[in-house]
């Protein structure tokens, strides 16, 4: 990796030394000037295009010398990528579940173009699929034809063009976010969305109008503000807007409104965190886009980006266990879970990881752990079992329980 990493660096510095560019610019220039010279006087065009010929061919010349290196920068790139990457088959696919599901793979590619605010090549890509599927079905009657590309971006009752205008409503907000420091489009998205987000327990809404009252406070749009006049500006922000948050929100205000005391000293108050977080704009974008995916019934980060960064984890490993399985002429015949660790990031875990202790399985879907009034927690499976219908002694005390009065346990 360091050998790509140094190659990396080097054919960097070459493209920021090249004179490319610059040669390129002269060359339009030294044009542009004949052009106008023999636009003035036409009767000196020979002589005129006489006097380009060899200021041209020495810029010309220029660029290939400039192309030739970047080439040569590229060349020694692409083999320290192929040395440190080497071109090995993946794994079969002899039992890939997704190989009769074309239309959800269609669907996570869609979406995630959506999300990542790519709306044209969304419509492309969906506008393609609609001019295969009618070929496809024609030549292959057997099978059913997938869900038909209008309705592919469908989430539950919301169509499929009113999810393309939410995504598109979005980026809008983000755009005047991360851009423009323009917190009002946000704010009054949540507001119109004040209800659903109580319900999630959101305080999206405090978090827009906190940095709202930190962005007055340090001059808003103009940085030659006065600390008095932005003081002024966010103390009445505060008394039109802060008065719905005093009874969820008390202490934080009072931190607010603490801080103007400190105005004239703020870098060394004890709320200089508060005015002084460099994340404060990325975290309340990254809380915005989570509870507006939240509300389409959608997960944060894209299932597809998820799916492709946690196959490159697993794959050198899945890689290497097939080569090992190949060599002893093994198979691997578990169904429900694979018979290695993959050491995937914990935000990449999303189901429970339990072994039982009395039957020794890992816990699934359809066998969930459960926890019985004692505190214990067995598979839900040795639970029917133990229990039979009828009430029995848990197997590491000497309570006793009935199997319904087991709950669920989400790890």
């Amino acid at each position: 990796m360091d050998l790509v990493q140094k190659e990396h660096e080097r054919l960097s510095r070459r493209l920021k030394a090249s004179q490319g560019l610059k040669n390129v610019q002269t060359t339009i220039d030294l044009l542009q000037s004949a052009r106008e010279a023999i636009a003035s006087d036409p009767s000196q065009a020979s002589m005129t295009l006489a006097k380009l010929q060899n200021p041209v061919k020495s810029s010309f010349d220029a660029m290939n010398d400039n192309l030739k290196e970047t080439h040569s920068g590229l060349n020694k790139y692409t083999k320290s990528l192929d040395k440190l990457f080497k071109d090995r088959p993946l794994p079969s696919t002899e039992h890939d579940a997704l190989s009769s599901q074309q239309h959800l793979i269609d669907r996570a590619i869609a979406m995630h173009l959506l999300r990542e605010g790519q709306f044209s090549v969304a419509a492309t890509f969906l506008s393609e699929i609609s001019d295969k599927k009618p070929r496809d079905t024609a030549r292959d009657t057997d099978t059913a034809p997938a869900d038909n590309a209008a309705t592919l971006l469908d989430i539950e009752e919301v169509p499929s063009d009113e999810v393309r205008k939410q995504f598109a409503m979005m980026y809008h907000i983000l755009q005047e976010l991360k851009e423009n420091n323009n917190l009002l489009p946000a704010i009054q998205w949540s507001r119109d969305n004040k209800d659903a987000l109580e319900a999630r327990g959101s305080n999206l809404e405090f978090e827009l109008c906190r940095l709202q009252f930190v962005w007055l406070f340090r001059g808003g749009h103009n940085s030659q503000t006065s600390i008095s006049t932005g003081r002024h500006a966010a103390l009445e922000y505060a008394r039109r807007e802060f008065h719905v948050f005093m009874p969820t929100y008390l202490r934080e205000i009072q931190q607010l409104m603490g801080a103007m005391a400190f105005c004239p000293n703020l870098e060394t108050s004890p709320y200089r965190s508060i005015f002084n977080n460099p994340w404060a704009w990325t975290d309340v974008a990254n809380s915005f886009t989570r509870e507006f995916c939240s509300l389409l019934g959608l997960s944060a980060d894209s299932p597809l980006y998820i799916a492709a960064t946690a196959g490159a984890i697993a794959l050198p490993t899945l890689l290497k266990l097939q080569t090992i399985m190949k060599a002893k002429r093994t198979e691997w015949t578990t169904q429900h879970e694979l018979p290695v660790e993959i050491p995937l990031p914990p935000s990449y875990l999303f189901h429970s990881i339990f072994v039982c202790p009395v039957s020794k399985e890992q816990a699934t879907d359809d066998n969930p752990p459960m926890m019985m009034p004692c505190g214990h927690v067995i598979a839900q499976e040795s639970l029917r079992r133990l229990g039979k219908g009828s009430r029995f002694k848990c197997p590491y005390c000497p309570s006793e329980s009935h199997p319904r009065d087991a709950r669920k346990v989400v790890l």
